[in-house]
């Protein structure tokens, strides 16, 4: 049976992006080494959670390190651990392939940064392109793994060109090793053949990884006294110490969780962060705290200063690493916080805990509840004391994210709903709570009103508000789509209720009964000719400039929401909405002028339509038959004229 071998073409927006990696400038070259150690660091987590449940796997060989070597004569640089190792099909998977949900997103963003020829390592760790930021440096990369169990190891290899190579191959011990084949080292360029230079980098970007990074290193060390040569007063002729080569750990391994505060350095947290986040910017906020009581644990939390690409994609990681006694137990650790705070970056070292813990026995556990209630009171009381300016720009980046824990999370539901910002048709762009909203009501103000869509433009000009700007009265504008499940799971905020500015009677004026009595026949005759479109037409309470709305039921879908549903591909149910109509407007006279003199009058239904259209139209839908409405438009301005 001959060996499987594959050459594969990477897909073109992963050459794509290669070829970004491969021809950029860069800021900081030296990131791709702490990228490498990182995903090592990963491997041999996966290893000890893995050797709790089969341990036959790794026996004798559980010493897990890190190994870093270099040639500077062949320019190679190489690295290895002996974590978990990859199967064909999971280097196919993880190697084989760039996160390819991140890869259009990184592109755009970096066309949109300052400098389009210069990738920042921020892109390099918001982006999740780890492993082949080793091509900033390496002009082929060269990976051999085995996977724990495996009888086969896998080689795969590419210049990140356009294409590379995998096979099966002989491999003794389980792990990974990646060799990189450096670029030439220009004037000014660091060489990462150097041993000085990769002491620095290591110690710089990863001293608080877990395991031991050890390189071969020259050492002097003493000769030993019977070896050294005397003369004859007895005193040493020649060396007294020699040259060895010897393994020398590089990194210390703090777990700067266990530590108090004061004992830790802002450059500390922030490399710590970098390293269990994958991110390269500053994180916004630290949480570090020891909880004592019944239980201890440490606790150590960072809210980032920018929401990932990927904040609401099913298949992003929970922030969340869970340790015991400074053993990892797992990451991904989604039991430790809601998914709507699963942003937050951070470590858990609970002593207490069982290290063969499964996440389906830390669902039901009641120590890992009581963390869990405890953090997010820590992470409120946080956001709470923010000041004004850093809360928003949290809220900018975070907000749809705390949105999304209104309708998931019902004990915290005044407290998340006091952190919701929102601007208004009065806050004049600037973000206003809804306590502040409570405290700007007019005295004859009962409800908080609101309005939902997709353009804060168009919800700022909208008919369905003219009643309401009249008199003075102040509307939330919700623009993300999240906010629609909001007001389902917030009906009322410190006994004010939210009501639609779209939905239901907003009874803010009473309707003329003699007005009412003119207008019912033509608005008969008008539901008549739209029937299958509206479901009644009715005078409008909403407006007082715009000639037509459309309103729904108190209960009902707004078309936001209706928008949503069909644009995810959901089957919206049918939703068929009142035409309103300003009597007050001039066009609504003439209408009825010519429905009392020929009701028969082929124009009238025209009318209808236009009427329905406008309503369309003005709340930012599409109608069905835009040439129609042009040609109908286009003749009425020319009787007029």
């Amino acid at each position: 049976m001959g060996t499987k071998k594959e050459t594969c073409e990477f897909k073109t927006e992963v050459q794509q992006l290669l070829h970004l990696i491969i021809n950029s400038l860069y800021s900081n070259k030296e990131i791709f080494i702490r990228e490498l150690v990182s995903n090592a660091s990963d491997a041999i987590d996966k290893a000890r959670f893995k050797e709790q449940t089969e341990p036959e796997l790794f026996e004798g060989s559980n010493d897990f390190k890190i190994r870093i070597a270099t040639d500077p004569e062949k320019r190679t640089f190489e690295i290895s651990d002996n974590g978990i190792g990859m199967t064909f099909d999971e280097v196919n998977e993880n190697i084989g392939t760039i996160a390819r949900s991140g890869t259009a997103a990184f592109v755009e963003a970096l066309e949109k940064s300052k400098d389009a020829n210069v990738l920042s390592p921020e892109l390099i760790g918001q982006f999740g392109v780890g492993f082949y930021s080793a091509f900033i440096a390496a002009d082929k990369i060269t990976l051999v793994t085995k996977a724990a169990g495996a009888d086969k190891g896998v080689r795969w290899e590419s210049d990140g060109k356009g294409s590379y190579t995998i096979e099966e191959t002989e491999k003794k011990d389980r792990g990974t090793t990646i060799t990189l084949e450096l670029k030439k080292v220009e004037e000014g360029d660091q060489d990462f053949t150097e041993e000085y230079t990769i002491r620095h980098i290591i110690k710089k970007h990863s001293d608080f990884v877990t395991y031991p990074v050890v390189m071969n290193v020259e050492k002097s060390e003493p000769i030993p006294e019977e070896a050294i040569v005397k003369d004859a007063d007895g005193k040493p002729i020649g060396e007294t110490y020699r040259k060895v080569r010897a393994d020398e750990t590089l990194n210390s391994m703090k777990a700067i969780w266990t530590k108090s505060q004061e004992d830790v350095t802002p450059e500390e947290y922030e490399e710590f962060y970098r390293h269990i986040s994958h991110n390269w910017d500053k994180p916004m906020e630290i949480l570090h705290k020891r909880f004592e009581g019944i239980t201890e644990y440490d606790a150590l939390l960072f809210i980032p200063s920018k929401a990932p690409f990927d904040m609401f994609r099913p298949e992003r990681k929970n922030g969340m690493q869970l340790y015991c006694k400074r053993i990892f137990i797992m990451d991904d650790c989604k039991e430790l916080l809601p998914e709507y705070l699963g942003f937050v970056q951070g470590v858990v070292d609970a002593p207490d805990l069982n290290l063969n813990v499964s996440r389906e026995i830390l669902q039901e556990d009641r120590l890992v509840r009581n963390i869990k209630k405890n953090l997010v009171k820590k992470i409120f009381a946080l956001l709470e004391e923010m000041d004004k300016e850093k809360y928003e720009a949290f809220f900018d980046e975070f907000g749809q994210a705390l949105k999304a824990g209104l309708p998931t999370d019902f004990a915290n539901k005044e407290r998340i709903a006091s952190l919701l910002r929102y601007k208004t048709t009065k806050s004049d762009g600037k973000y206003v709570s809804l306590d502040q909203y409570i405290e700007n009501m007019k005295d004859d103000q009962k409800e908080i009103y609101y309005i939902t869509g997709e353009n804060m433009k168009s919800l700022l000009n909208s008919p369905l508000l003219e009643s309401l700007k009249a008199k003075d009265y102040e509307v939330l504008l919700m623009v993300d789509p999240v906010d629609e499940w909001v007001t389902q799971s917030l009906p009322e905020y410190k006994e004010k209720k939210l009501k639609s500015a779209e939905k239901g009677d907003l009874d803010l004026d009473a309707v003329d009964d003699k007005k009412k009595d003119e207008y019912t026949p033509l608005f008969d005759f008008l539901k008549e000719k739209l029937e299958g479109k509206v479901k009644d037409v009715q005078i409008s309470k909403r407006l007082k400039e715009s000639v037509a709305c459309l309103s729904g039921d108190d209960h009902g879908m707004s078309a936001y929401m209706e928008k949503i549903l069909k644009a995810s591909g959901q089957e919206a149910p049918e939703q068929k909405r009142s035409l309103e109509l300003n009597v007050g407007h001039p066009v609504m006279e003439k209408i009825k002028g010519v429905f009392e003199t020929d009701t028969t009058n082929p124009v009238l239904k025209d009318y209808a339509d236009l009427l329905f259209d406008l309503a369309v139209i003005s709340e930012g839908g599409k109608i069905e038959n835009p040439s129609r409405f042009s040609k109908l438009m286009g003749e009425m301005m020319t009787k007029a004229l």
